[in-house]
């Protein structure tokens, strides 16, 4: 069997039920094909780079897929029959990344940035003076 990493974007309506109920049908999908998926994770409502069938926003769902090939040309016919879903990626991969995507990492590192207006001891002082003669 090969690897695979999906995504799928869902209808800005929908709500996280019904996105649930999707991540269920299509790795029930899978499962029922002779594959399995080995991690999903909900991205959560977020902005689209520009609109897609009257939609501004949609839900993003990934997923880690250890499948033949079968199973994912299922899938996929599957995802691009699903009125909910707006647009959806599968791709092969060489292995499966078990940790967390940087999607989940990221709100979680948020909080370890530097702030703005702390000490900034890596530049230079700014004279703020405008005009010519000191």
């Amino acid at each position: 069997m090969a690897f695979y990493e999906g995504v799928f974007i869902a209808r800005q309506d929908a709500s996280a039920a019904q996105v649930e109920g999707l991540q269920d049908t299509f790795a029930a999908l899978i499962e029922e094909n002779g594959g399995k998926v080995t991690k999903r994770e909900y991205w959560g409502l977020r902005n689209i780079a520009y609109r897609m069938k009257k939609n501004r926003k949609g839900h993003y769902v990934l997923f880690n897929i250890d499948a033949p090939s079968p199973a994912i040309d299922e899938l996929s016919r599957q995802l691009r029959l699903n009125e909910d879903v707006l647009r959806h990626l599968v791709v092969r991969v060489d292995e499966l990344d078990e940790e967390q995507s940087i999607m989940m990492q990221k709100g979680r590192d948020r909080d370890d940035r530097p702030r703005r207006g702390g000490d900034r001891g890596d530049r230079p002082q700014r004279d703020n003076k405008k005009g010519g003669d000191s």
